[in-house]
């Protein structure tokens, strides 16, 4: 066989194979820091993909309206040209430095224009700096927010239910708890994800609240809550399942600081970031992407029954 009919044939034969495979094999020898691309490629060679039920992603302590903030709303732009997504967990600290709904627009509506003509919708909670002015009523009333008057409440995405908390220290505990509870005990979801906007479990400057661990984590235990998720402290840090309940921080969204580790971090960066969580029947597979658009923590959520 000459040179030129072997060249012939190995050419055909690489054409046989598909440039899917060979894409997913460059996103899986580089997945610890993947190009968002080459992850959707490698997750698009994924017959399980077609499993997906819902997509979505968290970020908080966002309101700057500073260069920041306008970093990781690229970063989430880019990321959903490439897998699209309607929904933003906003956790708190919307507007800095007090809550002062006149901003709105150069902190929330000019970073985010581009998510929001494609009808991304954001679900917002309360922060420390939100509630300094007249306690965030503008902010539960306003409507990009869908707080729909609302200082905690609930929501659904198929097989997801969403409960969103007012974690502040003059929140109204004594209704709110009872409150959340009842709807954790009705809820026929299979997949329950609790957002705030302070943390329980961190490695940040604020560390833990064992406060909050005496009073939400019995809660969610009992009830088979998956995922909290939160800002306050301004890094990326996930946990390993605490009792069924992965604890995810995702602060980074305009400003950082310093994070460590702790016996139950999986994974702790400073770094500006949102979080991207895909949601399957039996898992959600969680992404950390930074600024550079690219993945720097992966990890998995099992479905826990409660």
């Amino acid at each position: 066989m000459n040179l030129k009919r072997r060249q012939f044939l190995f050419l055909s034969s690489l054409s046989a194979v598909g440039t899917g495979f060979f894409s997913w094999m460059l996103a899986h020898q580089n997945h610890q820091s993947a190009d968002i691309t080459d992850l959707t490629t490698a997750i698009a060679a994924n017959p399980a993909k077609k499993d997906l039920l819902l997509r979505f992603v968290s970020v908080a302590d966002t309101g700057t309206g500073a260069k920041g903030q306008y970093a990781v709303a690229g970063a989430m732009n880019a990321y959903h040209k490439q897998n699209p997504y309607d929904l933003v967990v906003l956790a708190g600290d919307n507007i800095y430095n007090n809550g002062e709904i006149e901003k709105i627009n150069a902190v929330f509506e000019r970073p985010y224009q581009p998510l929001l003509k494609q009808g991304v919708k954001f679900q917002a909670c309360l922060g420390n700096h939100d509630i300094r002015t007249a306690n965030g009523d503008p902010q539960v009333k306003y409507a990009g927010f869908n707080m729909k008057g609302r200082r905690y409440y609930t929501f659904s995405r198929g097989s997801v239910q969403f409960f969103a908390l007012d974690t502040n220290s003059n929140a109204d505990w004594k209704n709110q708890l009872p409150w959340l509870e009842k709807e954790l005990s009705l809820s026929k979801a299979s997949w329950k994800v609790v957002f705030g906007h302070h943390p329980i479990y961190s490695s940040g400057v604020y560390g833990t609240n064992t406060e909050f661990i005496k009073t939400f984590t019995p809660l969610f235990q009992k009830y088979g809550v998956q995922v909290y998720i939160n800002g306050h402290e301004h890094h990326y840090e996930r946990t390993r399942a605490i009792n069924g309940t992965t604890y995810l921080v995702t602060g980074g969204g305009a400003g950082t600081r310093p994070v460590g580790r702790s016996e139950w971090t999986q994974h702790s960066a400073e770094k500006l970031s949102f979080a991207a969580y895909e949601v399957y029947p039996d898992r959600i597979e969680v992404s950390a992407i930074a600024t550079d658009k690219r993945v720097f923590d992966k990890g998995i959520i099992q479905l826990k029954s409660a």
